[in-house]
């Protein structure tokens, strides 16, 4: 704690990169898992290949990931985000789809009834009803990236991790405690504002 305490500025950085590494992973991986859990959703025959190969993906060790990268990618923080983005796929891929295939079966008819095409069905009537079980996934995809980022330090790719893994080969508990503090406020912090927000979706889809 005491070096935490006299080195805020370095842990400071540390954080910067972790968040940075994070949530561009977090944003690009939503990006590809959206599209994605649509047609999981909407054919079943795609869905449960898909699902099972991100299973299998999600299950890879992450330092095996990164040493499979590097040699395509090099170190630092692309080698990071590609592996990253890929762990995240199974979590949020899964929940788009369990939230979509929850929209009850009614609410689909009655928006075909109003004349809405399949796309105007799903942004404005499906959407809104999973978007409680899709904030879910976010939340679970964020708690998970924020761990395995720590481990990013390992390819140079900076974050907290750099704490932990310097604190190890010089037996610092010092850094070792600031690293693993501060990674732990971090996952804390996230997991309790989305958990709040994925609440707050839950009683807008409710009223």
């Amino acid at each position: 704690m005491s070096w935490l305490l006299a080195h805020p500025g370095e842990v400071a950085f540390r954080l910067a990169q972790h968040l940075e590494l994070t949530f561009a992973a977090l944003a690009i991986a939503f990006l590809i898992a959206l599209p994605l859990g649509v047609v999981a959703a909407r054919d079943r025959r795609i869905g449960a290949p898909l699902l099972g190969v991100l299973g299998a993906i999600y299950t890879l060790p992450s330092l095996a990931v990164f040493a499979l990268l590097i040699p395509v990618l090099g170190l630092g923080f692309l080698t990071a985000l590609v592996a990253l983005v890929a762990y995240a796929q199974m979590i949020l891929v899964r929940n788009v789809a369990a939230g979509l295939q929850g929209v009850p079966e009614p609410l689909r008819e009655a928006a075909r009834g109003l004349g809405m095409t399949p796309l105007q069905s799903l942004r404005r009537v499906e959407f809104p009803v999973a978007l409680p079980v899709i904030v879910g996934g976010i939340r679970i995809a964020t708690v998970s990236l924020i761990a395995i980022a720590n481990l990013a330090a390992w390819i140079n790719a900076g974050g907290l991790g750099v704490l932990l893994f310097a604190g190890l080969e010089s037996h610092d508990t010092g850094k070792l405690v600031a690293g693993s503090l501060a990674s732990a406020l971090l996952a804390i912090a996230a997991d309790v504002s989305l958990r709040a927000l994925e609440r707050r979706m839950t009683q807008r889809a409710g009223a």
